[in-house]
């Protein structure tokens, strides 16, 4: 570990013991990271060197930047910070804001600076704000100018942030510095802390993950550099909030590290995506099945023929989805799994490796098994939890669910799977998704996978309720399409559909019409929320 640049020592201090992190593996030249590092420099100076100073960087719907420009900018941002705002090297620094080119920009300042990010959704409530500033003891904010309203509550009860500048001001700031300002970037340790991402929240309290500065380049270096083949010439649009790791590393890691471009939507959905993607020729998309499934059926209104590269994650991608957008694009959808606690995706594959309803390989960089309750890794065929470890993994902010994380060296991301005999993984459930019914086990996401491909159903999420016969029943909430209407007879189709795809042991014995499913910010399915009124 190389001498910290942190004066302020709050991440340092309250990582997990050495003993209950997992086994870093850097054995790939490319994962060969110096000691001194600071990630928003070298990813500048890779975006610079692959796509030229005045290469296209950040496009909003608005205006653009080149990479020098975006370089240069977020200099004076980072000297804004230290000499306006007394950041200091460690402190931590609330970004919240939307995908937009400001939030980029922002993100990289408070790297340079020296600051520990700790992006939050837009949409987050004071309450919840609140939160991750007493958690991540959180002393200085930059905040959207419309989004103000929220931190402004949430500092009322959080006397730690004593230090808030909104969009507008750190940009009048910047521009006031006088001509010619210097910069000189804090020289950060490749092992200093960099960002505190918080979980989702798809199981509850959500959990401060620390990443630290060769973690941002691992995730580039790993996933981005054997699976997406970006380049200068490639613009990227997609859905997931900045502050999700899944959508930092699509919309700001990725380009930046291949010099390539990324086109923001002018405000949320996905019509506003459809049109972005045509007006810019977006080439690489991210977003999750949900997205994929709604993009479908904007596909006649809008112009997606520049697309050639569609990744997925976040939640398990049906095949039924994968087949439908390949069947409508030509296009097949890289699926990934990802985890907050890994920083991004581990397993994966793309082009002819793609085999839809498998989420690949592991990653290279990384190593993957199926164990058993006990431990032991477990042969092909067999099904059990997943374990994975690689050159980043989960290093919870004091918090005691890291020993349920991590175990013997191990990440257990809490999802079952099985492994065939050609090294593909094929998710069956999340842990706590399997279902128990009559002493069968029954995957969730497969009953929602058959549900899918009936032509009726927009949306489907899958629980097991309490039945005191079997212990449990299968139980599904379906979304309709447009044109279809609840009805008992409906249902009993459905029903019967499920028995005539998969086994029929296993079609949903109670099944409800719904509006909508209770999702995260970030898109992802809440269970929880379904289980506790089942």
């Amino acid at each position: 570990m190389g001498a910290s640049a942190h004066t302020d020592r709050f991440v340092l201090d309250h990582l997990p013991p050495t003993d209950q992190q997992p086994e870093f593996l850097f054995d790939r030249p490319e994962l060969a990271y110096p000691e001194r590092l600071n990630a928003a420099v070298e990813l500048l100076r890779r975006a610079i060197a692959a796509a030229g100073p005045e290469g296209r960087a950040l496009i909003d719907h608005d205006h653009e930047f080149s990479w020098a420009r975006a370089d240069a900018i977020s200099s004076r941002m980072a000297r804004v910070l230290i000499d306006d705002m007394g950041l200091g090297p460690g402190n931590r620094v609330l970004l919240h804001g939307p995908n937009s080119a400001w939030t980029v920009l922002a993100w990289f300042a408070i790297l340079k600076a020296g600051g520990v990010v700790v992006a939050t959704m837009p949409r987050l409530r004071p309450a919840e704000l609140a939160s991750v500033l007493d958690k991540a003891r959180i002393s200085h904010a930059l905040v959207y100018d419309t989004l103000a309203g929220a931190v402004t509550e949430a500092r009322a009860s959080s006397p730690a942030l004593n230090r808030v500048m909104t969009s507008g001001e750190l940009q009048r700031a910047a521009q006031g510095l006088p001509p010619g300002t210097g910069f000189e970037p804090v020289d950060t340790a490749a092992d200093d802390p960099a960002l505190i991402a918080f979980t989702s929240g798809t199981t509850g309290q959500p959990k401060g993950c620390v990443h630290f500065h060769r973690d941002i380049l691992a995730m580039a270096d790993t996933f981005a550099r054997h699976t997406l083949d970006l380049g200068p010439d490639d613009i990227v649009a997609g859905t997931p909030p900045i502050a999700f790791t899944f959508g930092l590393g699509g919309l700001v890691v990725f380009p930046a590290a291949a010099g390539a471009a990324t086109a923001f939507a002018p405000r949320p959905g996905f019509d506003a995506l459809a049109e972005t993607i045509e007006r810019h020729t977006a080439t690489t998309l991210f977003t999750a099945p949900t997205g994929y499934r709604a993009l479908l059926k904007l596909a006649g209104d809008h112009d997606l023929s520049s697309l050639r590269t569609c990744v997925s994650a976040g939640e398990t991608l049906p095949a039924a989805t994968s087949d439908a957008w390949h069947d409508a694009t030509g296009v097949r959808i890289i699926d990934g799994i990802g985890a907050t606690e890994m920083i991004h995706i581990f397993i994966s594959a793309r082009g002819d490796d793609i085999r839809p309803g498998s989420t690949g390989k592991a990653v290279p960089g990384y190593q993957a098994r199926i164990i058993d309750a006990e431990g032991c890794p477990l042969p092909p065929g067999e099904t059990g939890r997943l374990a994975v470890r690689g050159p980043t993994g989960c290093r919870y902010l004091d918090d005691p669910r890291q020993s349920a994380y991590v175990q013997d060296g191990w990440n257990l991301t809490g999802d079952v799977y099985r492994l065939d005999e050609d090294g593909y993984f094929w998710f069956v459930a999340r842990a706590d998704d399997m279902i128990v019914s009559s002493g069968y086990n029954i995957g969730a996401p497969e009953v929602e996978n058959a549900l899918l491909r009936h032509p009726a159903v927009a949306e489907a999420a899958v629980i097991g309720a309490p039945d005191e016969e079997r212990g449990q029943i299968v139980k599904a909430f379906v979304v309709l399409n447009s044109g279809y209407d609840p009805s008992d007879a409906l249902r009993t189709g459905l029903q019967e559909h499920v028995k005539a795809v998969i086994a029929p042991y296993k079609y949903p014995r109670a099944l409800d019409f719904v509006d909508t499913l209770p999702k995260t910010q970030t898109g992802k399915l809440q269970r929880f929320r379904l289980k506790a009124g089942a």
